[in-house]
């Protein structure tokens, strides 16, 4: 097995820019592939225990390659096993210290996610909704070429869409935002009036946004905290110095533990 195996090139390229939610996205996409591959082996047998071994190596592997790749602290740190120093206890612990770190990432990631996005109010939605359909009536009178409005009626259609969620992202209002404001004025039917019409969208989500960031009493920004490790000062730097248990024993069948 290698890199591919676990995270498709495609996959790689969508990764976010940010290092931390970069490889809380590979960790994912590995740990499926893990999961949809060793599910399908017949573990009970030597053979078939000896590739989930090799699957779960791998992945370890990988997932720590990418850790340093992008600086995951402390989790770059920690070091590869030898292959005939790995074992089942050594893959449980690697599983467990990486869910420890996933958790820390995905709680860091969620306060991140609160910060860019907003809580909109059902009086302001109706409000924006009325602005996206006259939006829509403008990019319809534009004299524009069919497939720049159809790109453009899909993206306020989506941008809509993100309004049924519980928060909308800041992200999505300002990549409508950029693409209507691309446009060269002389093409639009009525420039000012998309121009205002904008400016109201934003206006109400800047509204919403202060009132959000006052009910929730934000603190000041700072970077995401250090992620900790999972067993203090004392974690170990690498997982090498594990025994590897006794091979199979193909004449004790009933000792199997599956």
């Amino acid at each position: 097995m290698h890199v591919y195996d676990y995270v498709t090139q495609d996959e790689m390229d969508d990764l976010p820019e940010d290092d931390h939610l970069a490889f809380a996205a590979f960790a994912r996409h590995a740990i499926r592939r893990l999961s949809e591959a060793t599910e399908k082996i017949d573990g009970s047998e030597n053979y078939g225990w000896q590739m989930i071994e090799e699957w779960r190596y791998d992945f370890m592997n990988v997932v720590l390659a990418a850790a340093k790749r992008f600086k995951i602290e402390p989790f770059s740190e920690l070091e590869m096993p030898a292959v005939g120093n790995f074992n089942e206890a050594t893959y449980r612990q690697f599983k467990a210290d990486l869910d420890f770190f996933m958790t820390q990432l995905a709680i860091d990631n969620t306060i991140r996610d609160r910060r860019d996005s907003v809580k909109i109010s059902s009086a302001a939605k109706d409000r924006i909704r009325s602005y996206l359909h006259e939006l829509r009536q403008c990019v319809d009178k534009a004299n524009l070429p069919d497939s720049r409005k159809d790109a453009l009626l899909k993206k306020l259609a989506d941008f809509e869409a993100e309004l049924d969620r519980r928060r909308l992202s800041l992200l999505a209002i300002s990549r409508i935002s950029l693409e209507i404001m691309m446009i060269p004025g002389g093409l639009w039917a009525s420039a000012q009036i998309t121009q205002k019409l904008l400016n109201n969208v934003l206006q109400v989500v800047a509204e919403e946004k202060v009132a959000d960031d006052e009910n929730r009493k934000l603190p000041p920004l700072s970077p995401p905290d250090k992620l900790l490790p999972p067993r203090g000062p004392s974690v170990e730097r690498s997982y090498s110095s594990r025994p590897k248990p006794p091979a199979f024993d193909t004449d004790l069948d009933d000792d199997v533990p599956f």
